[in-house]
């Protein structure tokens, strides 16, 4: 019957062209509407009603398979191709133009050869099967990479001159290959590639790491901590060479007053737009930091572009740290050179600090030791001198001081500090009280606090902020002449 041939009709055939002619041309309208409606899908017709319509139909051609672009939509779903690694499955891998590289990386067959030769044998096998697939045109670009593995050799040498005069023994790799190509790949992958087929991201990163292999030599990849991480854009051929940051651990010794723990920005520019002239143009408040006395020589013996400095809290900027010094980690950001001579650190940061600020104990560290010198509270040792009114009775003043040992003190945020810290009221403990000397209206007391203690506001009480405190102790105001940080009680 006409209608079945006519939805019979497969992708290889033509559909037949059916003229519908009326044998009585009076017909009555309604009836001719209802055959129309009928032929159309709409509803069913009786047997009767087609005696007198006449098929007319052209000849049917043998079409062939491949007579159009098979890249192009839905041309691309191959006659039941099966997946590779069978043969058929190959062969419509290289009827799509698949390039050498990934046929041999979809094909699934072991070959002598790997990569683009091994699929070039895999292509000659096909073709002695089909001797069509030998004479078609190749295709402008392969279906799967867009030739993208081609390119391997020039993204090979471009990470090797963005790596040149870097000091490295590990690299980790990364790719961002557009969406729809990624899309496509997984496509034509899962539907005719071999069981466990490489995706084409994981390839093209394995062929960049072999060639770079070849021209770096001692060069591993890793997938932590690598010393360079690299990231290639494939749409632009882009390399970006992220250097990972080398970590020093130390102890500094401040022995000068007037300089800060960390750079300091300009107060009237932030230190912003190059400074202004009130920080003649350095956007600092205060032009040497420990920071950077210790920071700019390594800087530039280690070739960096910067440091960052992490403390294990941090003194006032008129107070000296003495004894074994404060624990630190310097954070070198992108070192040229990673592997630091430490003796010849040492008389760099002595000879640039002048006898300002001196460390020792340097070695490499990590960021994990970072994250502890931040997060360890550790107990510290103090010396302080301050002033008050005449001393009548120094013994009484002396053992009242020494009775604060042991004390719990509750401290409201100093107003010196209240507007960059919570205004919030904390207990804190004087562990001891070593040493106490009165020399006429001055007096020096050396003493072991928790962390977080604020010891000036210990000793003038910040207008009653801190409970108890020297001031409320002996009953006379005190004024704090200096302050040195005696020791930090960590490691």
């Amino acid at each position: 019957m006409m209608l079945d041939d006519h939805s019979a009709c497969q992708r290889s055939f033509r559909p037949r062209q059916v003229i519908l002619m009326a044998a009585n041309a009076d017909e009555d309208v309604d009836q001719v509407e209802w055959v129309s409606y009928s032929s159309a899908g709409y509803g069913s017709a009786e047997e009767g009603l087609w005696e007198d319509v006449t098929p007319v139909e052209t000849p049917s051609e043998e079409i062939d398979w491949y007579d159009e672009n098979p890249i192009d939509g839905e041309s691309m779903i191959e006659w039941d191709a099966p997946p590779c690694p069978a043969p058929l499955g190959i062969a419509y891998l290289v009827r799509i133009g698949c390039c050498d590289f990934c046929l041999h990386r979809l094909g699934g067959r072991r070959t002598d050869a790997i990569g683009a030769e091994g699929g070039l044998t895999l292509r000659k096998e096909a073709e002695r099967r089909d001797s069509e697939l030998a004479n078609q045109e190749p295709p402008i670009e392969c279906p799967t990479c867009e030739n993208l593995l081609d390119d391997v050799g020039n993204v090979s040498t471009i990470v090797s001159s963005a790596c040149d005069g870097i000091q490295f023994s590990t690299m980790q790799i990364g790719v961002h290959i557009p969406k729809d190509l990624m899309e496509e790949e997984d496509r034509i992958r899962s539907r005719y590639g071999a069981p466990g087929s490489k995706p084409l991201k994981a390839a093209f990163v394995e062929e960049v790491q072999s060639s770079i292999s070849s021209r770096v030599e001692g060069v591993e990849f890793v997938r932590e901590r690598p010393d360079l991480m690299v990231l290639i854009d494939t749409l632009t051929l882009r390399v970006d060479v992220d250097v990972r940051p080398v970590f020093l651990y130390g102890r500094y010794r401040k022995l000068s007053r007037g300089i800060p723990q960390t750079r300091w920005p300009c107060r009237a520019c932030r230190g912003r737009d190059g400074g202004c002239e009130s920080c003649e143009s350095t956007g600092l408040q205060y032009p040497d930091s420990v920071q950077d006395l210790i920071g700019k020589p390594i800087a530039e013996q280690m070739n960096a572009i910067d440091t960052a400095f992490h403390g294990m809290g941090r003194e006032d900027i008129d107070v000296r740290c003495l004894g074994q010094g404060r624990p630190f980690v310097l954070e070198v950001k992108s070192p040229k050179k990673r592997t630091p001579q430490f003796e010849s650190l040492l008389k760099l940061v002595e000879s640039n600090a002048k006898g300002r600020v001196e460390i020792d104990s340097l070695r490499l560290s990590d960021r994990k030791e970072v994250a502890r010198i931040k997060q360890t509270r550790s107990e510290k040792s103090y010396t302080i001198r301050f002033k008050t009114e005449s001393i009548e009775n120094p013994d009484k003043i002396s053992k009242d001081i020494f009775a604060l040992a042991g004390t719990t003190i509750e401290q409201q945020t100093p107003k010196r500090v209240s507007h960059r810290r919570a205004d919030r009221n904390r207990l804190r403990k004087v562990v001891s009280v070593d040493r106490v000397e009165i020399e006429g209206d001055e007096i020096e007391m050396t003493l072991r606090c928790e962390a977080g203690t604020y010891i000036k506001e210990l000793v003038h009480s910040d207008e009653g902020r801190t409970i108890p405190s020297v001031t409320s102790i002996i009953d006379a105001p005190c004024e704090v002449i200096w302050l040195d940080v005696e020791d930090v009680h960590a490691d």
